[in-house]
């Protein structure tokens, strides 16, 4: 009954102190870029050269995990249907196996996107 109460504000404490360290962490790292003579072009983040849009990396790894887990359905169907393997390992292993392959497609995908552009 009362863990409901205590759950809440720790999520809400954990993500503070994610935000805090990045912010306190990046500002102590300018700092001390700023003290040694850096060049401050480098704090702000332009557009790279010749750099793929955001969405269309993220488009393309979401329609590559999307397909990989659909074609890791129907393996896992015909692997438990035709060869018989038990359903409590065939969907599992495969979801996770193909979806990790798309994923990595993806990643191939988007190197040769950011070398073209």
């Amino acid at each position: 009954m009362g863990s409901e109460v205590i759950i809440i504000p720790i999520i809400f404490g954990v993500i503070f102190a994610i935000a805090y360290l990045y912010f306190s962490t990046r500002n102590k790292e300018r700092l001390a870029l700023i003290e040694k003579g850096a060049d401050a072009s480098i704090f702000v983040r332009g557009k790279r050269d010749g750099a793929s849009p955001v969405w269309k990396i993220v488009l393309l790894n979401l329609a590559l995990l999307l397909m990989g887990i659909g074609a890791a359905i129907f393996v896992a169907s015909m692997l438990v249907y035709s060869v018989g393997v038990e359903e409590e390992v065939a969907y599992p292993g495969t979801i996770f196996l193909l979806a990790g392959v798309g994923l990595m497609v993806g990643f191939n995908m988007t190197k040769k996107l950011d070398k073209e552009d």
